[in-house]
């Protein structure tokens, strides 16, 4: 037993948690833990992490045996997700979950770009790749999330600066990496902010830090990809095919699956009607 894993664990072939990332089972964590939990087999035996898989090796999860190894066109969908919604596929508690009101894939499963809790609105993003999934909410490929956030005070100079400083909120460090005012009156002020990794409850605890306290939560944007104004709350649209395209190229990261099969999965879905990017500085690289 030994032996083989120093022969699989040597470098070739591909990770078998990305091979199955890829496969839209879930993001790459997800499947380490698959792995870990025994959920997977090579060729018969039980894989263990750091495992290698080559395009010969029959995998199996949870007994069922993948099929022929294919890439499956890539999509994103852009949900205006409505309050009152979890981003869990199952809830204990039968609240209602966004996975309810999307469409369904014949290869794979969405995996969602991050989470917004129950009652933040706006932008959530979901893909069928999962190395997709992992490259946008990795913290080193340094895309930023913005929020449009209703307080109930407007903030002097002085708390504007410590939540642009760094706040240590509950032994973590958190800021924001822009803060920007709009309007208000009376109890209700609106601010854009924008962060980078989105911590549990980040913005709320920051704004909480200083006094303020959040009555409304919007996410607007994440990296380059914008809420568009026409996508109602509760809905969904696939991103174009350019876009998709486009951001792939931002992330330096190849296209899967032959485009002439994207575009017959989109015409059969419904495609966002404008482009949902706005420009945005090259990434570091990594």
């Amino acid at each position: 037993m030994g032996s083989e894993h120093s022969k699989s664990d040597q470098g070739v072939g591909e990770k078998l948690q990305k091979v199955l990332a890829s496969q839209g089972f879930g993001s790459r964590r997800q499947m380490e833990n698959w792995i870990t939990e025994g959920r997977v087999s090579v060729n018969g035996t039980l894989a263990h992490l750091g495992q290698r898989v080559s395009a010969a090796d029959q995998l199996e999860v949870d007994g069922q045996r993948l099929g022929d190894r294919r890439t499956n066109a890539p999509q994103i969908l852009l949900l205006n997700k409505a309050g009152g919604t979890v981003c869990s596929r199952r809830d204990p508690e039968k609240r209602p979950t966004i996975f309810d009101q999307l469409p369904r894939l014949r290869e794979g499963r969405w995996i969602t770009v991050g989470r917004l809790d129950m009652a933040t609105t706006g932008l959530l993003l979901l893909t069928n790749d999962g190395e997709l999934a992992h490259k946008l909410m990795h913290p080193s490929t340094g895309m930023d999330r913005e929020y449009a956030v209703r307080i109930n005070r407007k903030l002097d100079d002085e708390a504007l600066r410590q939540l642009l400083s760094g706040v240590l909120v509950e032994g973590e460090q958190m800021r924001f990496s822009d803060i920007r005012y709009y309007n208000g009156s009376e109890n209700n002020f609106w601010y854009h902010v924008a962060l980078m990794e989105g911590k549990n409850r980040e913005v709320r605890r920051l704004f909480d830090a200083v006094g303020a306290t959040v009555s409304r939560l919007k996410r607007v944007r994440y990296g380059p990809v914008i809420l568009p104004s026409w996508l109602t709350v509760g809905h969904w649209a696939s991103m174009q095919l350019d876009d998709l395209r486009r951001l792939y190229k931002l992330l330096r990261m190849p296209t899967k699956g032959a485009d002439s099969q994207a575009a017959q999965r989109l015409k059969r879905s419904k495609v966002a009607k404008t482009s949902c990017l706005v420009p945005y500085p090259e990434l570091p690289e990594r």
